[in-house]
């Protein structure tokens, strides 16, 4: 059975057992990965409905594509610019197609539990150092400010110019 992914703002043909690099997944070499975005798939030659479907995935690596050089000219204007660029991708192996294998945890979801009373105990700890501190009293000084703003007579006007 084959389908076709899309992820990474590309589209790939895959059946279990393809290697593929795609744009970088976030995620370890040994986890698995859900590519939950079938556009379509089949068996041979025949074309199946692809809703519900998932593409499961091992992460294999996390890698770099080849450098490619941007160069940029304008002629007789001495310009001349050059940079590299290298893309992060990351090896997949697809490990099933369809429904039949879900995608396992990640491992980093357990430790993200642990983590819940902890920041829950922090947010309080703060609120109850807040409750003893006075609130400031309002400040009455802003009141005689504009009343001497007010006193100071308005700008002259300048004088007409003579003519000469």
């Amino acid at each position: 059975m084959f389908a076709i992914v899309r992820t990474g703002g590309k589209q790939y043909r895959v059946a279990a057992g393809d290697k593929i690099a795609v744009e970088k997944i976030e995620g370890e070499a040994g986890d698995t990965v859900s590519l939950g975005d079938v556009l379509l798939a089949g068996d041979g030659g025949e074309v199946k409905d692809a809703k519900g479907l998932t593409v499961s995935a091992e992460i294999i690596a996390q890698t770099r594509g080849e450098k490619v050089i941007v160069f940029k000219k304008r002629r007789r204007h001495n310009y001349r610019r050059r940079n590299g660029h290298r893309q992060s991708l990351t090896l997949l192996r697809i490990l099933a197609v369809g429904e039949a294998r879900k995608a396992a945890p990640k491992k980093e979801a357990a430790p993200k539990e642990e983590a819940a009373p902890k920041a829950e105990a922090k947010a309080a700890a703060p609120a109850k150092e807040a409750a003893p501190k006075k609130e400031a009293a309002p400040k009455k000084a802003a009141a005689p400010k504009a009343e001497a703003a007010e006193k100071k007579p308005a700008a002259r006007k300048a004088a007409p110019k003579k003519d000469a």
